[in-house]
């Protein structure tokens, strides 16, 4: 797997938010622009050519005004001087007489509606030309013709003038990003300060909290990041703590007594009991290994699990007789309360029977003599499972207690020096097996007086489906 960077990436032109931002919007100005101006242009086109369109149509209705007052034929000098007048202003003149134009190029069509008396308004093709054109038609068959060529100057003024508002419209845009990128940045770049922090280990750093919403949310998660890491280090500190205290115990006692052999101050006689007290301290320095080995092996996806199905009811007995003998020890009382009928369920058995012995190994430790530590079965329904209950008379535990119950060493560090305790581990590996093999576990109030630990264990899926 290749390796992460340790520090930030170097950076590099136009990869940076500032040059993005500025990029994106001066592209955003640039094709509002070009949008606008096709759509303007054609707009512009359409409006130049209908003025010129009504210009022409003006000068066609004054021609023949002109003409009307004279046959065509015998028109005077008012009538050339005018047709002089709109040949300056590029308007050409055709006449029409007995159904004939004066000259070619007017489209045949166009000659027979204005000697049959129509007035014709629109663009035609003249002399192989698409020009305006406005005909009036005069008395006897006679008429005149006025046509224009369509004027390109919309477009050439609009292309001209189009230059300015885009360059207005980049410069906006370069202005506009560089002033979004910069708020955008801004709280990023403190993000990113503040998770270089926490990367270094400084725990104290808190990122502040301003608009818009997605950087609010931002600074949110980095504050409770912080936290937690905070919180999370507090508790690996004291559980580290603890267990190194909890390790140190049993090799004291371990070694002093090999010290003890190894100078000869003990007796021959008393050498079998000093044998023994180093199995035991062994016996439980090896049990604190194996408990924190499960705990780091606990999370693995190939922690070795194999469910089965299990009779509850079978397995409290089994247990019973196990446990019952050591309470009895210790002026203890063991109560086992299960159904008549078989608890099925599915689950690993010899793992579920860890977890049973753990809940036990832990009242017994704190119960006072004459206090009962009871084993309880319940059947959970006709689709199978069940509960396992483990309850005690001893000193029992708070509301508060019951929160953390189940967390690494919570209890250890509380009553550490206030009443026995053990390692703070079992408790934490009871509840990350049950939740492995797909069951619950949670913490109570016993009706004995002291604490109640309850497991669910999953029914069989195949009676499950089988029952449903």
């Amino acid at each position: 797997m290749p390796e992460q960077p340790a520090g930030p990436m170097p950076r590099r032109p136009g990869r940076t938010l500032t040059a993005r931002a500025v990029v994106a919007t001066c592209a955003v100005a640039l094709v509002s622009v070009l949008v606008t101006a096709l759509v303007a242009v054609p707009l512009a086109v359409r409006g130049a050519e209908r003025r010129d369109q009504e210009a022409l149509a003006a000068q066609a209705r004054l021609a023949a005004d002109v003409l009307r007052v004279r046959a065509v034929r015998q028109r005077d000098g008012a009538g050339d001087r005018l047709i002089r007048q709109l040949g300056q202003q590029r308007i050409e003149v055709y006449l029409i007489r007995d159904g004939q134009a004066d000259r070619p190029g007017l489209p045949r069509p166009l000659v027979t509606r204005v000697a049959g008396g129509d007035n014709v308004s629109g663009r035609r093709l003249v002399d192989g030309e698409r020009r305006l054109v406005e005909a009036r038609a005069l008395p006897g068959g006679d008429g005149v013709v006025l046509t224009r060529a369509r004027s390109a100057a919309p477009w050439r003024q609009v292309l001209r003038g189009l230059w300015l508002p885009l360059l207005a419209g980049l410069a906006a845009g370069a202005a506009a990003g560089l002033l979004l990128a910069r708020r955008l940045a801004r709280p990023i770049r403190t993000a990113a300060t503040a998770a270089a922090r926490l990367r270094a280990g400084d725990r104290t750093v808190r990122v502040p909290v301003e608009p818009p919403d997605e950087v609010a949310d931002l600074a949110y998660a980095l504050n409770g990041l912080a936290a937690a890491l905070a919180t999370s280090e507090g508790r690996q500190r004291e559980f580290l703590l603890s267990v190194s205290h909890e390790l140190r115990t049993p090799l004291t006692a371990i070694r002093g007594y090999a010290e003890a052999l190894a100078d000869g101050v003990i007796e021959a006689d008393a050498v079998p009991a000093t044998g023994r007290t180093v199995l035991a301290e062994a016996e439980h320095l090896d049990r604190l290994v194996r408990d924190l080995l499960a705990l780091a092996r606990l999370e693995a996806v190939d922690f070795p699990l194999e469910p089965v199905p299990v009779d509850l009811t079978r397995l409290a007995a089994d247990a019973e007789r196990a446990w019952s003998g050591r309470c009895a020890a210790l002026g203890v009382p063991f109560r086992l309360e299960t159904p008549d009928a078989p608890v099925p369920a599915y689950t690993d058995p010899g793992r579920i029977r860890q977890v049973v012995d753990g809940l036990l190994e832990n009242a017994l430790r704190v119960v006072p003599p004459g206090a009962p530590v009871v084993l309880a079965v319940r059947a959970a329904g006709p689709a199978g499972g069940g509960t396992l209950e483990v309850r005690d008379g001893g000193p029992g535990l708070t509301d508060d207690d019951l929160d953390v119950a189940f967390e690494r060493g919570a209890l250890h560090q509380r009553y550490r020096g206030v009443r026995k305790v053990g390692s703070g581990l079992g408790l934490a590996l009871a509840a990350g097996l049950v939740r492995r093999l797909g069951g619950d576990i949670t913490a109570g109030h016993a009706p004995e007086g002291g604490a109640a630990f309850t497991v669910v264990v999953p029914p069989d899926p195949y009676r499950a489906r089988t029952s449903a």
